[in-house]
């Protein structure tokens, strides 16, 4: 790397790690974006590095959809080639029916994203794909639904999701629409550094028609609106605020709402690749700038989208939160209630289990699965599945693509104010007083990798003979350990697929209740 270049990327990492301000600019208004503050492009395309083969070679590490790294450190142009080209040539090796040689790529708000979206391009163009390559940023679910309706056989997107502003990422997507399997990604690890880089300047490529560089945001749009009674949103003159905590989210909602009775406030939408100081994800603690905002400035709802907007989470109109929990049950009720919806529920395990009375007071069959969306995208591309969803934000729609998505998440919530004409908390009032209240809480605790089997055992073998006074009644295995009370209280134990953590996961009828479970989780893990 030139010496100019690797001094100005670890000045700005130091910089970033060091200060991570509290909180970032605040912007009340829609249609205002706002200063970026990323490095001016022309400076960074002068800079641009050409890898030398004899650099080394960092451990590159796949994850459970691609590779993600801290940038500059593992996350470089030379390993983020090498990944390109394993991907070239898995892709080349394994074609799929009824797909062409075509890969989608799209990239996020991050700091090098476009920069490393277009080098991708470069590499798999040079090894004869054709390459669709994104204008500027978008949301992930944008470049899987380009990816199923060219009949391409996958994508590629550079995000790190709600990853902390250090990190980058490779994330692929399967010929499907989806997150790529483990085969596949697998498929990839095994691939790297097996063959020479293949390159082509991302102008030669574009010249010839090997890389076509368009916004990939008007025909996503327009499939959205099919998907949800837009007339009906179209005319319901719902305020609503739209936090995009600085991701490709912003702006989505201005452009599909355009010309209609609705009016948005865009927060926190100016591109800001340190995201404010915060990790881009819908948890409460994100949320403190725009609770303040709201407390002032009501509106009908909040929703909040993150750092890719592949994820939805939200508040109520004043501020209040509404967790990811209780945004599924009220998007379930309205599928089964108003849109007369009926099919299986695929959920994590570590969702809420409103959703499992819900679905028995109305005849729907629960498929429980591991954490992870791609195990509720195998439910959905096998068929008859109503919603897919995940304790994180993630939800799934028929008649889309087998994926999350944070930006029609948000439709399909204001097409039930439309439809319900309520506001949000009455909902969820009425939601409670049927189910009863569902308290949830979760934390991470440090514990050795290689302590985490015998803990698992361990815990298979001695479950606690009551929740909280209630009496066990199961014990799940397949994704850590989850312990089902009569009352349907949780308590679940599962490690980090990439770090020495512990996550302990509680839901009970009430928050005291939550925190004496996530004291027994604690203490069972002081067993081995």
């Amino acid at each position: 790397m030139r010496p100019g270049r690797g001094r100005y990327i670890r000045q700005w990492q130091r910089a970033l790690r060091a200060s991570q301000p509290e909180a970032g600019r605040h912007q009340d208004a829609a249609h205002c974006p706002g200063k970026r503050s990323r490095p001016r492009r022309s400076a960074m395309r002068q800079a641009q590095p050409r890898i030398g083969l004899k650099q080394k070679f960092m451990s590159i590490k796949f994850g459970t959809d691609g590779w993600r790294a801290v940038i500059a450190d593992t996350f470089t142009f030379e390993n983020l080639e090498r990944v390109a080209q394993a991907t070239a040539d898995y892709w080349k090796r394994h074609r799929v029916k009824g797909t062409v040689r075509h890969i989608i790529v799209g990239y996020d708000r991050r700091f090098l994203s476009e920069e490393f979206a277009q080098r991708t391009a470069e590499v798999l163009a040079a090894n004869g794909f054709q390459v669709t390559l994104s204008d500027r940023p978008v949301p992930t679910p944008a470049v899987s639904w380009w990816v199923k309706a060219s009949k391409a056989i996958g994508g590629v997107m550079i995000t790190a999701s709600h990853n902390p502003p250090i990190f980058n990422g490779f994330k692929l997507k399967a010929h499907y629409g989806g997150s790529a399997s483990t085969k596949l990604c697998q498929g990839v690890e095994a691939l790297l550094g097996k063959t020479r880089v293949k390159n082509v300047s991302l102008a030669i490529a574009t010249r010839s028609g090997k890389v076509k560089v368009k916004d990939l945001h008007p025909r996503y749009f327009t499939a959205l609106k099919k998907l949800v009674d837009f007339e009906l949103i179209a005319n319901s003159k719902l305020r609503f605020a739209h936090e995009a905590l600085f991701g490709v989210g912003a702006g989505c909602f201005d452009q599909l709402l355009a010309g209609t009775t609705c009016r948005v406030t865009t927060l926190n939408g100016q591109h800001d690749s340190n995201f404010g100081g915060i990790n881009p994800e819908p948890i409460e603690k994100n949320y403190a700038r725009s609770q303040a905002y709201l407390k002032k400035h009501p509106h009908d709802i909040c929703l909040v989208t993150d750092g890719d907007a592949d994820r939805i989470g939200g508040m109520d109109g004043r501020g209040n939160l509404l967790t990811t929990h209780q945004l599924i049950s009220l998007l379930l009720r309205h599928f089964v209630r108003n849109r007369r919806g009926t099919g299986k529920i695929a959920k994590a395990l570590t969702t809420t289990s409103m959703v499992d009375k819900f679905c028995a007071a109305h005849g729907l069959q629960v498929i429980e699965t591991g954490v992870g969306f791609k195990h509720i995208a195998v439910e959905q591309i096998k068929g008859g599945v109503l919603l897919g969803v995940e304790e994180s934000g993630s939800i799934g729609f028929p008649g889309h693509v087998p994926e999350r998505d944070g930006i029609l998440s948000g439709l399909m919530l204001l097409e039930m104010l439309a439809t319900e004409k309520k506001p949000v908390g009455k909902l969820l009032s009425e939601l409670e007083k049927e189910f009863g209240p569902h308290r949830y809480a979760r934390i991470d605790t440090a514990f050795p990798l290689d302590k985490r089997t015998d803990l698992m055992r361990y815990c298979a073998k001695n479950p606690p003979a009551k929740l909280n006074g209630s009496s066990v009644v199961d014990v799940r295995t397949f994704d850590g350990i989850k312990y089902v009370a009569e009352d349907s209280s949780w308590l679940i134990l599962r490690g980090s697929g990439t770090e020495p953590i512990l996550r302990i996961y509680a839901e009970s009828s009430s928050g005291p209740a939550v925190q004496k479970l996530l004291k027994l989780g604690r203490k069972l893990t002081t067993q081995v």
